[in-house]
């Protein structure tokens, strides 16, 4: 009896989790996959232009440039050496640059398919195009910034303190750009001059590495974030801190043995419509902040830690990915979840939206893209 009730158990743990996992299964609710990569995708870009072409880097040492209607791939960019990294389109989608771990950038013309250029850095952070010339910016493992003109090459360097450079953005008068590093420091540079017009660091700067960065829509503010729990609006002006954030909202700082647990800070961004900044982070929290008075407005929680957060360019909804395999869409306004999307079976590691917001490309450790189409009441 006693065997057969053991038994009895087992076939039925066995036969619930099969049908757990089948209904996780069914749940697809992406358009389209791309499944060409051979490992995780870790990033993912759309042409600006027309946000009809998609490029993604991975694992397997690829990137494809492929069109979202259909999965069809346009062009691959061979000849990459290690994991790729980063991947983007520059401001008028005529070329795509792609990084990989190694160091190695190629540059390609996506109108011939052809590389047009290349060249081998140290470890490569980040890499970023300037929003009106082609010229591409990258940032460097030993803290300097490399900035060419595509193809002919001329280069010049921002001179790094000597650690990483982990994230930088070009502002967009072109002029400026803003560069976060491994120490907690923040650099506003003067590209013309090539020399920082603003350093912010010690008490003004991060305690921790910074993570992430992003600016408003006419530059004047910087949104930076750090994996010691705190996100800094600064003023580009003037290279002053404006407001410090942090969701147990206390403005203590946290002592070095308390950074392992400390709630790091992986994506930021300004709302365009409405004075609200988002900051997402590691620990399933997407905050909701006023702008002007700095009051947290919502905490809109998930069940696992947030990679991404992107703002919808002309509403006050803000979309994030993260490792449990979903999209979601927040309404800023109410803190409420408007829609959720699944269909990956493993964490997404990067997502981007089109300008109309209408679909969202996604790259995930499942080694798939995905491309879903947002479908919101108000549409």
């Amino acid at each position: 009896d006693v065997g057969e009730t053991e038994d009895g158990d087992d076939e039925q743990g066995d036969w619930d989790t099969d049908d757990e996992m089948e209904q996780e299964k069914e749940q697809d609710d992406s358009e389209l996959t791309f499944s060409k990569h051979t490992g995780s995708v870790f990033c993912v870009s759309l042409d600006p232009a027309t946000n009809s072409l998609a490029v993604t880097g991975g694992e397997d040492d690829k990137a494809y440039v492929w069109r979202v209607s259909d999965g069809e791939v346009l062009f691959e960019c061979t000849g990459h050496k290690d994991s790729v990294t980063s991947v983007l389109f520059s401001h008028d989608s005529s070329l795509v640059a792609t990084g990989d771990m190694s160091g190695l950038i190629k540059v390609w013309k996506v109108e011939t398919k052809q590389e047009v250029w290349s060249f081998e850095v140290g470890d490569l952070e980040w890499m970023e195009w300037h929003p009106c010339a082609p010229v591409l910016l990258a940032g460097m493992a030993d803290g300097n910034v490399w900035m060419w003109k595509i193809p002919g090459g001329d280069c010049k360097t921002l001179q790094g303190p000597g650690c990483h450079s982990t994230s930088g953005k070009v502002l967009p008068d072109g002029k400026r750009a803003v560069v976060g590093y491994e120490d907690g420091n923040v650099r506003l540079w003067d590209l013309k001059q090539g020399n920082a017009t603003h350093v912010i660091k010690g008490h003004d700067g991060h305690q921790g590495a910074l993570t992430c960065l992003a600016c408003n829509k006419d530059g004047s503010l910087v949104l930076t974030g750090s994996v010691d729990g705190r996100a800094k609006l600064i003023n580009t002006a003037t290279g002053k801190v404006l407001g410090v954030f942090s969701v147990d909202g206390g403005k203590a700082k946290a002592s070095q043995e308390d950074a392992e647990e400390t709630n790091s800070v992986e994506s930021v961004g300004f709302c365009n419509v409405l004075p609200l900044i988002a900051v997402a982070y590691l620990h399933g929290t997407l905050a909701i902040y006023d702008l002007s008075s700095q009051v947290l407005r919502h905490k809109c929680q998930h069940q696992a830690g947030i990679v991404k957060l992107q703002w919808e360019e002309s509403s006050s909804v803000v979309s994030t990915c993260s490792l449990d395999g979903a999209v979601r869409l927040w309404d800023a306004r109410s803190g409420t979840m408007v829609s959720e999307y699944r269909g990956h079976q493993a964490e997404i590691l990067d997502f981007t939206l089109n300008r109309e917001a209408s679909m969202a490309v996604t790259a995930s450790g499942d080694h798939q893209a995905k491309v879903f189409c947002l479908q919101r009441p108000d549409r």
